[in-house]
């Protein structure tokens, strides 16, 4: 049946289409896997094969119909299942049921969020979120702001924009904003774990400060921040006239889950007049655990928090969120388009969201945490973080207590670096012998050794699933 009708409207045959269309994309989805594997299992050349043979445009089209078993033979069929529970390997999760019926939601209306007369309702909810947030992280909502982003990399870059352009106007009384950098940019600094997430040094490159401004602070045997060293990072720096801006606490590195002391970061950029920003991507979702959540310090007394709700709060992506202890951190971010953001409208009333952030069309992610925190609930999302951490803690003391295996750090979070002994070959031959068979798990490095990584996000993973991993890593190191 070719597709006919254009567009979800009030017409019931554009609505009786829609509905059809809505089922058989949900019978295509079900039926494109038949086990818990995580993934197809074919090899970068064979997919690369399959994918070629698609034709993309051709100047009559064949249809719905043709089009998504098309789609669900060829595509479908090789996509990552993130909800199975042989799919260890990133910060990339499953995705709460509501959540989907969130999406689909986002996805009919089609609001954006840049001008009010493009989403009325959208904005009042994102603004309404972003104030419950500030509260939930300990911020004043009547003083602090914030903005939904892409993910924890724009979270990121819009944090440093902040305390750049905030630094540079308060301690050396420029505005960048209208004058661009100043002569002695070369000399900003800002410090972050040396196993901090690749966006600090990706932004300060894109922000014209260059990796050069970045300083990487030696972690301690937890893999945080070594404290006593980013003191005297500092303090050098300084001396050699060096102008340090910020620091950025991570809350949850990417490979070892480790969380840095908000607390004694917070001291020490206090006293030499630094902003701190909390990279909190992977660990925020511990503010609703009363059993975990102290392991995250004072958030409340960070300047910026960066919060990804497609990683522990088991959101689809994209949906992330800064939040800012002062409103006035986004007015960097502000400039006046007469066919968007007039300034009159601010008088009136309206809230343009263009004002908060770098982006301008962007999607109605807010409503994916308006939908699940108010279906689930505090304790149901604690139950489920919790069983994350527990089945990682558990899967250590495994690893730990087999003389096959080395694990050397105790995972804070939920992610897990171990490597069999023998040697980088065997682990990398092992890692791409269990994807050939649709098992996923990571790979990284830790001083220069190759390592494997389990990331627990499934809270449908259980102890007995991982019992069942480790021996089958091993039976297949054996064969190797």
């Amino acid at each position: 049946m070719k597709l006919s009708l254009y567009t979800l409207s009030d017409c019931q045959l554009d609505r009786k289409e829609y509905e059809r269309i809505v089922d058989e994309t949900k019978r295509a989805i079900l039926s494109s896997f038949n086990d818990d594997s995580a993934y197809s299992g074919l090899d970068p050349l064979r997919l690369r094969k399959e994918i070629s043979s698609l034709s993309i445009l051709d100047d009559e089209g064949i249809g719905f119909d043709a089009a998504l078993k098309e789609i669900k033979e060829k595509v479908m069929s090789n996509l990552l299942r993130t909800w199975s529970r042989s799919y260890m390997p990133h910060l990339h999760s499953p995705a709460l049921l509501e959540s989907l019926a969130a999406e689909m939601i986002i996805s009919a209306f089609n609001d954006s969020m840049d001008s009010w007369d493009q989403g009325p309702a959208a904005t009042e909810i994102e603004v309404k979120v972003i104030k419950d947030l500030l509260t939930l992280y300990g911020f004043d909502s009547t003083k602090g702001d914030g903005a939904f982003t892409s993910g924890g990399s724009q979270s990121n870059m819009t944090a440093i924009i902040a305390a750049r352009d905030g630094y540079i106007k308060e301690r050396l009384g420029w505005d960048v904003k209208k004058k661009g950098l100043p002569s002695v940019f070369p000399r900003l600094r800002l410090y972050t774990s040396a196993i901090s997430h690749f966006s600090m040094d990706k932004s300060a490159h894109i922000l014209g400060l260059g990796y050069d401004a970045v300083r990487h602070i030696p972690v301690n045997e937890r893999c945080q921040v070594d404290i006593p060293s980013f003191e005297k990072m500092v303090r050098e720096d300084i001396d050699a006239g060096l102008l340090p801006f910020m620091a950025v606490a991570t809350l949850g590195s990417t490979d070892f889950g480790s969380i840095d002391s908000t607390d004694r970061m917070r001291e020490i950029t206090r006293e030499y007049g630094m902003r701190l920003h909390l990279d909190a991507a992977y660990g925020s979702a511990l503010i609703l655990s009363e059993r975990e959540r102290e392991r995250l310090g004072n958030v409340s007394l960070a300047d910026s928090i960066t919060i990804d709700f497609h990683k522990m709060f088991l959101l689809p992506i994209s949906c992330s969120a800064i939040l800012f202890q002062k409103k006035e951190d986004t007015e960097p971010f502000e400039l006046h388009a007469d066919y968007l953001n007039r300034e009159e409208d601010e008088e009136d009333g309206f809230i343009n969201l263009v004002d908060k952030g770098m982006q301008t069309t962007r999607r109605f992610d807010a409503l994916k945490v308006l939908f699940s925190f108010k279906a689930r609930g505090r304790k149901s999302y604690a139950s489920m973080i919790e069983k994350d951490l527990d089945n990682a803690r558990y899967a250590y003391q495994m690893l730990k207590n087999d003389d096959s295996f080395i694990a050397p750090v105790y995972p804070e979070l939920s992610s897990l670096v171990f490597c069999l002994k023998g040697g980088d070959e065997i682990n990398v031959r092992v890692r791409r012998h269990l994807l050939s068979e649709g098992i996923v798990i990571g790979q990284t490095k830790m001083d220069g050794a190759v390592m494997l990584k389990l990331t627990l996000l499934n809270p449908n993973l259980e102890k007995s699933d991982l019992d069942s991993l480790i021996a089958h890593i091993k039976e297949i190191a054996g064969r190797i």
